[in-house]
């Protein structure tokens, strides 16, 4: 009787790890997908900016206005907390 309950909790135990196996391969399989995604943006961007030289100066320009505008607003937020 007792080899039979032991039996039983380690097939139990050999359940729960190959559950844990599968979820943890889950979430590396869905990280991998985030970086061929964010890896393949990368490599379009790259080729869009080498066919397009205007392309790098337009987006330069839209950063820059961006930073600068951020910096205005964060500048207002703490005069606002300071009032």
């Amino acid at each position: 009787m007792a080899e039979s309950e032991f039996q039983e909790g380690n097939y139990d135990d050999r359940g729960k790890m190959r559950e844990n196996t599968n979820k943890e391969l889950e979430e590396l399989l869905e990280k991998m997908e985030e970086r061929t995604v964010q890896v393949a943006w990368v490599i379009y961007s790259c080729t869009a900016f080498r066919t397009n030289p205007d392309l790098l100066n337009a987006t330069q320009h839209l950063e820059d206005a961006f930073l600068r505008c951020r910096e205005q607003i964060e500048k207002r937020w703490q005069e606002v907390l300071m009032e």
